[in-house]
């Protein structure tokens, strides 16, 4: 399976919609785009994980260096998740407590 990768800008945000699964093999193409923003400026950022099929450790290290990335200039990176599957591993993971998880898109907007 591959990875697909969408972004847009919306209100001074970044969403970067994901879509398929986030494992070793497909994580870097993540870190790569998320790297790419915020050399590009881009701090404050929306990860819709509404399409990802899978998620293992590679993919959550990932997303904790992307927070770190942004938060090392004052900036956040949240997270769109309402599959109970993925959210039960940022649960188990504490990971829970690191994140802003959103509902949807919309709620991460408002």
């Amino acid at each position: 399976m591959d990875l697909s990768l969408e972004t847009r800008a919306v209100d001074g945000r970044t969403i970067i919609a994901v879509g398929g699964e986030i494992d070793v093999y497909t994580a870097p193409k993540l870190r790569d785009k998320i790297t790419e923003l915020v050399a590009a400026g881009s701090y404050d950022l929306v990860v819709d994980m509404e399409a990802v099929e899978f998620l293992d450790s590679t993919g959550l290290g990932v997303l904790v260096g992307g927070l770190k990335k942004v938060r090392a200039h004052d900036g956040s990176l949240s997270l769109v998740c309402n599959q109970d599957r993925l959210l039960k591993i940022f649960r188990i993971t504490g990971l829970a407590k690191v994140f802003v998880i959103h509902s949807s898109a919309e709620s991460a907007l408002a």
